[in-house]
């Protein structure tokens, strides 16, 4: 990213960790892999957001998602 002057990771992959399995009721020997788009990185460039949990969360600021061009509240 030139503006970052730093990689970022934008389609992400990964296998879940058993111990995260385990309490979903899935046996020991089950592996799940998960993997996604990972839009949250590109929005939190374009809107200057650095940490995650003022994005998705209990801490989001709502007023930046009334006030967002993106996002149509009145449908």
């Amino acid at each position: 990213h030139p503006g970052l002057k730093k990689w970022v990771e934008v389609g992400n992959s990964g296998v879940f960790r058993p111990e995260l399995l385990l309490p979903m009721g899935l046996p020991e020997n089950v592996s799940v892999i998960a993997w996604g788009l990972s839009l949250e990185r590109p929005t939190m460039i374009k809107y200057g957001i650095k940490n995650i949990r003022e994005l998705m969360g209990h801490r989001v600021n709502l007023q930046m998602v009334y006030d967002s061009p993106m996002c149509r509240l009145d449908v």
